[in-house]
């Protein structure tokens, strides 16, 4: 690892509660952490077990019996230090009001500073995240769960938590194997929550890209009908797209078919969802898992579910009332859009009088 200067040998190495907070040699750093292998685990607890009592006699274990592990539970975490705190934790809590409609996390935790307990009187309710609050946004998935929070004031933990390792499809016996894949689980839905948070800042696309989305096109040779914006079913399966619980582990046809038709509040057949979850493929919104029955977002099928359902939710929706024709006067005077727009109706009607087209 690095020198540390005028002290010859030693490393520069700060720590972060269970974390790192800065190193100097980062590298040297990640490859004594990738040394944790299931060998390293299981020579640690045989020690153990070498030591401690036993249930299992000596004729026990010269007939073939033993003790073999199993992953109890395995946590993969994502640290990342800010270099001014402050802003750090103010971009943390808008992203949280960001997402609050459009990924709906099941549940954002609101952690006091103090001890809550059955014997506490009063009602307790937050509103407004002040000082001595810390917010984290908190994804469940069967019995695991993904969680993100700002950690000591100055950093962006993000951790997944896997408590049976079923829910992915891997074994629990403690082996390379296993290890290797509950770690890629782990990583993969740590890196996605990160890219979710950073693709709504810039997910506007280009021209050719929305007229790809939204009229009819051919993609390697194969139909791809468009996703029309404003149809409300569109606007239920890119909105169900966008929600945190698929960041995990994905979603199946029957997981996304439950978000589709909760958000569209009407019938919602297999047959509808796997005619969409095909046009979605095709337009290059999903993946599907190999080997599986489980699809992923793309980074850029992320980014349009994301743009479209902020466009329909955050502009469109809260913007048309304003330009209700049929709205009092008093009512559109208070509202800078309806003023603007009844401005523009009547500059347009003054040109269409005087170019004398009839209406």
């Amino acid at each position: 690892m690095g020198q540390a200067p005028g002290r010859p040998g030693r490393s520069i190495l700060r720590p972060a509660g269970n974390g790192f907070a800065a190193c100097s040699d980062p590298a040297a750093l990640q490859r004594i952490c990738d040394r944790l292998s299931a060998a390293a685990i299981r020579t640690f607890v045989l020690r153990w077990l070498r030591k401690l009592p036993s249930a299992l006699t000596a004729s026990d274990r010269k007939a073939g019996f033993f003790h073999d592990l199993a992953f109890r539970q395995v946590e993969f975490s994502d640290t990342r230090m800010f270099d001014r705190p402050a802003s750090g934790r103010a971009w943390f809590e808008a992203t949280i009001r960001e997402h609050l409609d459009l990924g709906r996390p099941n549940q954002v935790a609101l952690v006091f500073s103090r001890r809550i307990s059955k014997r506490t009187p009063g009602k307790f309710c937050t509103r407004i995240i002040t000082r001595g609050v810390d917010p984290s946004i908190q994804i469940h998935y069967r019995a695991s769960k993904l969680k993100q929070y700002f950690k000591e004031g100055r950093a962006l933990r993000t951790e997944t938590t896997i408590n049976d390792t079923y829910d992915f499809g891997v074994g629990r016996l403690v082996k390379e194997e296993n290890l290797r894949a509950l770690r890629a689980v782990g990583e993969a839905a740590n890196r996605r929550l990160l890219e979710l948070k950073s693709s709504t800042e810039a997910c506007a696309p280009d021209a050719d890209t929305l007229q790809k989305v939204v009229l009819p096109s051919t993609e390697d040779g194969l139909p791809a009908p468009g996703l029309r914006f404003g149809d409300p079913r569109v606007v239920s399966l890119l909105s169900a797209l966008a929600c945190f619980t698929n960041l995990v582990a994905g979603f199946t046809n029957a997981s996304l078919r439950a978000l589709v038709a909760g958000l569209l509040n009407r019938p919602y057949s297999a047959r509808q969802m796997t005619y969409d979850l095909r046009r979605l493929r095709r337009k290059g919104f999903i993946v599907r898992t190999p080997g599986t029955h489980r699809y992923q977002l793309t980074p850029e099928g992320r980014r349009l579910a994301l743009f479209f359902t902020k466009v329909y939710a955050r502009i469109l929706t809260p913007a048309l009332p304003h330009l209700d024709p049929t709205l009092p006067d008093d009512a559109r005077s208070r509202s800078p859009l309806g003023t603007a727009w009844r401005s523009l109706d009547a500059a347009l009607d003054h040109i269409i009088r005087e170019a004398a087209i009839a209406a």
